[in-house]
């Protein structure tokens, strides 16, 4: 009998993505063996650089502060975009295949596709959730920077588009691209974000616990329009009974509309099976269960944080019980 699923494993519960050596080690592996002479050293520095910025250890960097897009988040995302880059060029024909300088850039988005949250010392903002509706712009900034450091100055232009995939800040017609397999790529980057969280053995207590604070500090749960204050969610229990429809919308605008049903391109690493849907429907399932009981008890999952400081938790509920004062004192 296969053992229980671990809180920061993947979905096979194989891979421990909670630790960079473990997800580099199994993204190289995915692209070695699907492109054998692939040049590595730009993905294990881009991993090397991620780990620096996002624990506080790089000058310039405040670290993760976020609860929900933490540091296991971004690496679940990578380890979901490896194996879709590499499910997907084994399966196309070869006037469609990425490349591997696609491949690489790939992985090196899914490792920065968050990095907007990351606050930087002229950034006034206490927590960066404050950046919910800004962050992918702000990580298209980042890449502006970066990419040439690591030899991808060509790639800027199409990075800075295709890393929209991922947000809610430009409609996707928008996006400008001028080569399909850079579309393409987009596609599995922005399947990568919305299959790996989805998917996440702890998705529902995430969203409860997690993503609603960033919500409450993004003002995404609260925000103020015409001197009045317009309630989106009111609690992390109102975020959750909207979850199902939210879930469901983005299957069929995103995953199975915009993507194409890109997810459909894992199948192939599992023997025509997809672990990242399987998952996604179990965790709909249970929630819709809890949410006809009422039995809010049946969630009781309480993974680790992987924030940059360990009292991140206690910092975020100060900060979102002042946000609430200040809302409620304007009314």
């Amino acid at each position: 009998m296969a053992s229980p699923r671990r809180s920061e494993y993947d979905v096979t519960n194989t891979v421990r993505v909670s630790s960079p050596r473990e997800v580099l080690r199994a993204t190289e592996q995915l692209l070695v063996s699907t492109w054998p002479r692939i040049e590595l050293r730009p993905v294990e520095q881009a991993l090397d650089d991620f780990d620096a910025m996002s624990s506080g250890r790089r000058p310039g960097y405040a670290g993760v502060d976020t609860l929900y897009h933490d540091r296991q988040h971004t690496l679940d995302v990578t380890l979901a975009m490896a194996r879709l880059v590499a499910g997907y060029d084994r399966q196309v024909d070869p006037p469609d295949r990425l490349t591997e300088q696609r491949a690489v850039l790939g992985v090196i988005l899914a490792l920065f596709h968050d990095i907007g949250y990351l606050r930087r010392p002229d950034d006034t903002h206490l927590n960066g959730a404050e950046f919910t509706r800004t962050h992918v712009t702000r990580g298209g900034e980042f890449l502006r920077e970066y990419l040439p450091k690591l030899g991808f100055a060509a790639w800027v232009p199409t990075a800075v588009e295709i890393i929209h995939y991922t947000g809610y800040e430009r409609p996707f017609s928008q996006i400008v691209t001028h080569d399909r397999r850079d579309t393409m790529l987009g596609h599995l980057l922005g399947t990568a974000d919305m299959v790996a969280q989805l998917a996440d053995r702890c998705y529902l207590e995430k969203c409860r616990d997690r993503l609603y604070p960033e919500f409450v500090l993004g003002g995404v749960a609260l925000s103020r329009r015409s001197g009045s204050t317009e309630v989106r969610y009111a609690s992390g229990l109102d975020l959750l009974r909207q979850t199902p429809e939210f879930v469901a919308t983005t299957r069929s605008t995103r995953l199975d509309g915009a993507f194409g049903a890109a997810y459909r391109y894992l199948e192939v690493l599992f023997d025509g099976q997809n672990p990242y849907i399987e998952a996604i429907d179990r965790n709909m399932q249970y929630l819709e269960q809890i949410l006809r009981s009422e039995s809010w008890r049946l969630l009781r999952r309480n993974p680790p944080l992987h924030a940059a400081d360990p009292d991140t938790l206690n910092r975020v509920r100060g900060l979102m019980a002042g946000y609430f004062r200040k809302a409620w004192l304007q009314e």
